[in-house]
């Protein structure tokens, strides 16, 4: 009898399981790892010290030496609750600072429901109340949800609401919207925003365009020493745009990380931050120039804790 050859059993795969999409975080965020290249503007003489009282207890003594402003002194105290969603992220937080003028600023973050967390926000300038803020923010599995209540004030008519909404579309593609609606005696108006992200392996594109203007950002990361960023803004009211390209260099054996930028207002700036371990110290030190105004500043600062 000869061999009988039977066909190869055939595999079929399964229906491919799709990955949850993850939340896309807030609206305020969007811009956030272009930002954070940048260097932050100082002047004059700072020192900072912060002592942490307990696990949930910290506060920290700014004295600032201005060369261009009054020189102040502001005293921050910092709550932190046991109800911890990440390692950046625990609540209840309580934050409150205030300086010599008797100018405060507090903020209250608390945390509803599994997805829902408010933060209340108060800002005085002496006994005078300039800002008090309410948010409220849904976060689902790959969507956000924020509504804003700006200095609602029943006797005047007047109030500022905003609402902010972001869903994430694919694992790297965030779309979303904002909407700004004011009113006060006389004036009332709104406007709408739409906004998106891409996140890539190295780099993360983002573009806010409305009404108001245009705001777009771009960040790479080139290796894990060298960060740039590029930002464009527009305004359609002002009829005014800028353009600034900043960079982050961090070198991890010499505990320094060196931050500059340039814009198209004639103004460039770098600021140079040393750890000196085992020591809870870190200096910096910040020089900018705008070549425009023909004007100069510079600042060191000393952080210990």
């Amino acid at each position: 009898m000869g061999n009988v050859l039977y066909p190869a059993p055939v595999l079929r795969r399964g229906p491919r399981r799709e990955e949850p999409l993850a939340n896309p975080g807030s609206f305020d965020e969007l811009h956030r790892k272009c930002k954070e290249v940048f260097p932050q503007q100082m002047e004059g003489v700072k020192l900072i010290i912060n002592k942490a009282l307990s696990s949930h207890f910290q506060v920290s003594h700014t004295i600032h030496m201005s060369t261009i402003g009054q020189s102040n002194y502001h005293l921050n105290a910092t709550y932190v609750g046991d109800q911890q969603t990440s390692p950046t992220e625990a609540f209840p937080t309580l934050i409150g600072d205030v300086d010599t003028a008797g100018s405060l600023n507090a903020q209250a973050l608390l945390l509803l429901a599994e997805r829902i967390r408010t933060k209340a926000v108060f800002q005085t300038q002496q006994s005078k109340f300039m800002t008090w803020q309410f948010d409220t923010e849904y976060r689902g599995d790959d969507y956000t949800a924020t509504l804003t209540l700006g200095n609602p004030d029943l006797i005047s008519e007047s109030v500022i609401v905003v609402a902010h909404f972001l869903q994430s579309m694919t694992s790297r593609l965030v779309l979303g919207g904002e909407m700004v609606y004011h009113r006060r005696p006389g004036e009332e108006g709104a406007i709408v925003t739409l906004a998106g992200k891409y996140t890539a392996l190295k780099w993360v594109a983002t573009l806010n365009l409305g009404y108001g203007g245009a705001h777009a950002s771009y960040y790479h990361r080139a290796n894990d020493q060298i960060q740039v960023g590029v930002e464009f803004e527009a305004n359609t009211r002002l009829q005014d745009t800028s353009f600034a390209f900043g960079y982050q260099l961090t070198l991890p054996q010499a505990s320094m990380v060196f931050r500059g930028f340039l814009d198209s207002n004639w103004c460039v700036g770098a600021v140079l931050e040393k750890k000196l371990p085992p020591l809870p110290v870190t200096l910096a030190l910040g020089t900018f120039l705008n070549h425009w105004k023909n004007r100069f500043h510079c600042g060191f600062s000393i952080i210990v804790g």
